[in-house]
């Protein structure tokens, strides 16, 4: 059977960066389950499977095709249930829609704004004016002003993690022991801005930082396959 991750890279075909397709990586290897990464450029995306989606992550698992991290992590436990769960049962899906909605709504949003031009920077010249023409209109003004006005949000990303550090107080990932989906979903995150920038986002001695690290580590160490920028 042929299974492949269609991941969205920038200029560096070696470097995927989205922080949805790093769910879905973490979560195959969780399976253990061999698959094949193809990069694809922001621009390239329309024709990926014939026009089968308009984003990425984006899984050809034989002949099915399956689009969105958490649609592709429920298939993945629903067709491998005899592999390690992602979820753990029906709590762990609830806990993993919630951790998805706090992440895209405070963590995401927080992250763009001083690494959208790191971003931009590491794309090929076609996609960097995709990129600029699709996201300036968004935030209406310009992703240099992006950066300028978000350099606060640097000094206080840490803060918004507090739920996160609070609970590793209690136990090593959100799922508990082990790790779930639910952690693959934050790390993507803070994986995106660990290959796309150079700015130091978590300080040593952060419990978020040791749990960031375990993650990098974890399915052989695939989240380290590719480098910090």
């Amino acid at each position: 059977m042929t299974r492949i991750l269609y991941a969205l890279a920038g200029a560096d075909r070696a470097r995927p960066f989205s922080p949805h397709v790093w769910k879905v990586a973490l979560s195959l290897a969780h399976k253990g389950l061999a698959y094949e990464t193809v990069p694809v450029a922001f621009t390239e995306i329309p024709a990926i499977e014939n026009g089968a989606t308009k984003t990425v992550p984006l899984l050809r698992d034989g002949d099915r095709l399956v689009s969105d991290s958490f649609a592709i992590a429920l298939y993945l436990d629903e067709t491998y249930p005899d592999r390690p769960s992602l979820f753990g049962g029906e709590g762990g899906k609830a806990l993993a829609r919630f951790v998805e909605s706090w992440a895209q709504t405070v963590v995401h949003t927080a992250l763009v704004r001083f690494v959208v031009l790191d971003i931009h920077d590491c794309l090929g010249p076609e996609d960097r004016a995709y990129f600029r023409a699709s996201r300036e209109p968004r935030f209406g003004k310009s992703l240099e002003a992006v950066v300028e006005a978000g350099v606060g949000e640097i000094e206080t990303f840490a803060a918004k993690l507090e739920p996160l550090r609070a609970l590793l107080g209690k136990q090593a990932y959100f799922g508990g022991a082990g790790p779930s989906f639910a952690d693959y979903i934050v790390f993507g995150a803070l994986q995106w801005a660990r290959i796309v920038s150079q700015k130091v986002i978590l300080r040593d001695g952060d419990p978020v930082k040791d749990w960031f690290e375990r993650c990098l580590d974890l399915h052989g160490g695939v989240g380290r396959s590719v480098t910090a920028a």
